[in-house]
């Protein structure tokens, strides 16, 4: 049966809320289920608010490409996070207009495909290296470890080698700022002015100086004829490099951003798909035993290579599945200008207009039976095809995530090298996402080791 069709934006309803905290407490108690709730309850467009500020929730395939393309044009980016803003700073992710279209210009080069094929050999170098110290029946906490792996990824890709205690200090104060993030994102802290002291921010700005002060370090290192010295082959020099078409460099400040930017986004967000990939082939031992079939076949005991890539096909489609149940990005927001419309109808100025990766993935209209683990359904001959845009982990349009290429395929080159020589018999029990800036496991996620 073919889906209904769309709901004008100016019929959009939705559920009553409070006196100036409108939906507050109910998003933040459960924000995955309250935008499911909406998209059930009130269709494509559903209107709510977050506190004092006026809200609208687009959950169909076409209005989410049409809000997410628009986003520099009649939609803004905006700051939902005052942590977020003391980590990343001016970033290409926080910039706006003629400044974002600069460092878009400047950073897009150093994550291209040719880029990331030069660091293929590195990321399954480390992922070797972590197979090597596991042993068959061993205890591990999953997500620890693929963070461990993500981030000695990142930092020898960034960087350009391994940090000792000041990669694990970085570590340290990135994990402080992501954390406050959470907790941020599901209270009050949301609407305190910037120059609010608080405990939370004081830990955030704490953890933000370690990071600073190394990262200026290794810039400086560079700049003044240090490893690199601007000149050599990981991201921060490749940063350092770049010029604009007027021949300008970035500022310091503005590479440590991008760095910093590059780093959080290319860390988190590849560990957490991994994690709940893991998570989701060990109840499904079918799923497995396909993925496994396939790394015989293609490989046939050797190391995964970037060529690789497009050849591992049931690879792919299994982290693509697992991105879509848990996507990493679970919500994306963005503020109408005047002149917004989404549908054909206009969009009041100033109302927050958000998609949820997380609501669209799961919405039964695109993906039947959507809860269940099903890496088959992105087959070339599947019998449902899925709609253009309802599978949008990275985004979509201009301000789609640039690291998306690097992410996917160190993801999979990750999965291929540790799926080779282990299985994942994760523990009894149905995790629980908890929504922060990443959809992350609530509780850790504890994992028996078995060599094949």
């Amino acid at each position: 049966m073919a889906p209904a069709a769309p709901t004008p934006v100016l019929d959009a309803s939705g559920p009553p809320g409070l006196p100036l905290f409108g939906h507050l407490f109910a998003f933040g108690r459960d924000p995955l289920a309250f935008f499911v709730r909406l998209r059930d309850e009130h269709g494509d467009f559903a209107r709510w608010s977050l506190g004092p500020y006026r809200s609208l929730l687009v959950s169909r395939p076409e209005h989410i490409a049409e809000f997410l393309g628009a986003v520099e044009d009649t939609f803004e980016v905006i700051d939902i996070s005052w942590t977020l803003k003391q980590l990343v700073g001016d970033s290409v992710l926080r910039s706006r207009g003629a400044e974002w279209r600069r460092k878009r210009s400047l950073v897009q080069p150093v994550v291209r495909p040719r880029q990331v094929r030069a660091y293929a050999a590195t990321m399954v170098e480390c992922a070797s290296a972590q197979a090597d110290g596991w042993r068959d029946g061993q205890r591990i906490d999953v997500q620890a470890e693929m963070a461990d792996l993500t981030q000695r990824i990142v930092v020898r890709t960034l960087f350009g080698g391994d940090l000792g205690d000041d990669g694990r200090a970085l570590g340290a104060a990135m994990a402080v700022a992501q954390r406050e993030m959470r907790a941020e994102l599901r209270g009050v802290g949301l609407f305190l002015p910037g120059w609010v002291p608080t405990v939370r921010r004081r830990r955030v700005r704490a953890a933000v100086a370690v990071i600073d002060a190394e990262v200026h370090r290794l810039i400086d290192s560079r700049l003044n004829g240090g490893a690199g010295s601007g000149h050599g082959d990981d991201l921060l020099s490749r940063l350092l490099a770049s010029r604009d078409t007027e021949g300008r460099p970035l500022s310091p400040k503005e590479v440590r951003d991008e760095a910093v930017t590059l780093w959080a986004a290319g860390h988190e967000t590849t560990s957490t798909a991994l994690t709940w990939s893991w998570y989701l082939l060990s109840r499904s031992p079918e799923a497995f035993a396909r993925l496994t079939e396939e790394l015989d076949l293609v490989l046939d005991g050797r190391p995964p290579a970037y060529e690789d890539y497009e050849r591992l096909v049931r690879t792919r489609h299994t982290l693509k599945e697992a991105m879509r149940l848990y996507p990493p990005v679970w919500t994306v927001p963005a503020r109408a200008r005047a002149g917004a419309t989404l549908g054909g109808a206009p969009v009041p100025a100033g109302t927050t207009v958000w998609c949820s990766p997380w609501s669209a993935h799961r919405d039964p209209r695109w993906f039947p039976d959507p809860t269940a683990f099903r890496p088959e359904r992105w087959d070339d001959d599947a019998p449902h095809a899925v709609p253009e845009h309802a599978w949008f982990p990275f985004g979509v349009g201009q301000r789609a995530c640039l690291g998306a290429r690097f992410a996917l395929v160190e993801a999979a080159l990750l999965l291929a090298t540790l799926a080779q020589r282990f299985r994942l018999a994760v523990d009894p029990g149905e995790p629980v996402p908890r929504p922060g800036i990443i959809l992350q496991p609530t509780e850790p996620l504890h994992a028996t080791l078995r060599a094949r």
